[in-house]
C-alpha cells in the first residue's frame, strides 16, 4: 500500500527507484499505455503469482541500481556504532566507562556554561574533591562519591 501512496505523488526527495518508475509510468502513457494499480491485501492463492514473482526477480537481477545515500547510510553509522561501542568495552578500567557505559549522545543543554561544567562533573574534572575530602583514596570525584566513607557521614 505504501509503494502506492508513494507513486501517487511526486516529490524531490522521493526514494531513486521511486523516481525511476514514475519516469517509465509517465513514458508508457505517453506512448499510449494505460495503466491502472490496484492494490491486493495478500497475493496468496493468486494464480500465476509465483511466475510473476519469478520474473520480477529475473528482471531485477538485470537493472543496475546504485543503492540510495540515504539507505547507504543508515547501515554505516549503524556499523559504526556497533565498532565505536565495541572498542569502548574493552576500556572498562577507565574512569569514564564507569559513568558512560554506553555510547551514545549525551543530552546537550542550551547554556554552554552548564553543559560545560556538568560534562567536567561527569569525567572527574572538578575541586569536588579537594574541597570535600582530603584522604589520599579520594583521587577522583568517582572514589568520593561512591566510596569515600567521609561523602556517607
Amino acid at each position: 500500500m505504501s509503494a502506492l501512496e508513494t507513486l501517487s505523488h511526486y516529490d524531490i526527495q522521493m526514494h531513486p527507484v521511486a523516481l525511476k518508475f514514475l519516469s517509465i509510468l509517465q513514458f508508457l502513457r505517453k506512448e499510449g499505455f494505460n495503466i491502472i494499480f490496484c492494490w491486493v491485501p495478500s497475493h496468496v492463492g493468486i494464480s500465476g503469482n509465483e511466475i510473476a514473482d519469478s520474473i520480477a526477480k529475473f528482471v531485477f537481477s538485470f537493472l543496475s541500481q546504485d543503492i540510495p545515500y540515504s539507505d547507504d547510510k543508515k547501515s554505516f553509522v549503524s556499523h559504526l556504532h556497533t565498532t565505536w561501542q565495541n572498542n569502548w568495552d574493552l576500556q572498562m578500567n577507565k574512569k569514564l566507562h564507569f559513568v558512560k557505559p554506553f555510547i551514545d549522545m549525551c543530552p546537550v543543554l542550551p547554556i554552554r556554561e552548564l553543559d560545560v561544567k556538568l560534562t567536567l562533573l561527569r569525567i572527574g574534572h572538578t575541586r569536588f574533591t579537594h574541597k570535600h575530602c582530603r584522604k589520599d583514596t579520594c583521587v577522583s570525584y568517582m572514589s568520593y562519591r561512591f566510596y569515600c566513607q567521609s561523602y556517607f557521614n
